[in-house]
């Protein structure tokens, strides 16, 4: 956005209210405290937005404006999940610049987002493609960081972020302090078998060195995204990525019966609306199978 001054001051507290005076400033404070990838996406959907309206300062960008942004991209042909983030994002920043003064109206509240297709459950593969996956991985690394991915529910990149310190043994397992999202800590119990596989790379790794080596130091994310890539292509399912393994654990734990709070803190969900996403897509029960056949 515009990093020209604009003396917008919070209603009722004059020049001493003011939290920000360039666009640069609000953008700054929006970004504050968030993931840095979060941060990073938010960051490049503000300026195309900036871009779009001419660099103009967000308090004289109108609903029209936005708009106008949101047919520009339905007009580029983007699928309604990338137009919804782009929107998303710029809302977020209207109604910040809003709530600390900087704004006079949040223009941004009216503008509805993209309805979106449920394609959750053509994300969550089976247990028997999960176990083909892993039946197909010959090397010890990358089958122990496939069985993680899943048993785990982790992202890829808080496996691949794991260090030695966050994993403890217990009498049934382990259980593996994961730094996920949004600087969140949780920790998620491994049954005895993975456990057990998990602590085979360990060898005389001290508790700061990666678990998942890979070369030059810890694997990283786009090379842990390969190696589930690999596998799965060898099991003859070529579309599964690490956050499939996330989705299928979700859907798998709740079908045998995990309770779905259970399920929201192990894989970190910020809330059980999210969870509970799985229960929409893979159902238990349905009304349809209490009529009759005809």
């Amino acid at each position: 956005m515009s990093g020209t001054a604009v003396a917008v001051t919070t209603q009722g507290k004059g020049v001493a209210g003011r939290q920000a005076s360039t666009d640069a400033q609000v953008v700054a404070m929006w970004l504050h405290g968030k993931a840095t990838n979060t941060a990073r996406a938010y960051a490049r959907e503000a300026s195309a937005f900036s871009a779009f309206v001419g660099g103009a300062p967000l308090p004289t960008v109108t609903l029209g404006d936005v708009q106008a942004y949101a047919e520009e991209l339905e007009g580029r042909g983007l699928a309604p999940a990338t137009r919804a983030r782009a929107l998303a994002a710029v809302k977020s920043l209207l109604t910040f610049a809003h709530r600390i003064g900087y704004t006079p109206m949040n223009v941004g509240a009216a503008e509805k987002l993209p309805r979106l297709k449920l394609t959750l459950a053509e994300r969550i593969v089976p247990l028997e493609t999960v176990a083909a996956i892993v039946a197909g991985e010959t090397n010890a690394r990358n089958r122990v960081l496939v069985r993680l991915l899943y048993f785990g529910g982790l992202r890829v990149s808080e496996a691949t972020g794991l260090r030695w310190r966050d994993v403890q043994a217990r009498k049934s397992g382990a259980q593996v302090t994961v730094h996920g999202k949004g600087e969140k800590t949780r920790v998620v119990l491994l049954p005895a078998p993975v456990a057990a596989e998990l602590e085979t790379l360990r060898g005389d790794a001290g508790p700061d060195a990666p678990v998942f080596v890979g070369r030059g130091g810890a694997l990283t994310a786009g090379q842990a995204w390969r190696i589930v890539k690999a596998a799965a292509d060898r099991a003859g399912v070529p579309a599964v990525s690490p956050h499939w393994l996330r989705h299928a654990h979700a859907s798998h734990a709740l079908d045998a019966g995990a309770g779905i709070h259970v399920v929201r803190d192990t894989l970190g969900h910020a809330s059980l609306a999210t969870t509970s996403r799985y229960l929409h897509a893979r159902p238990g029960d349905s009304s349809a199978l209490y009529l009759p056949t005809v």
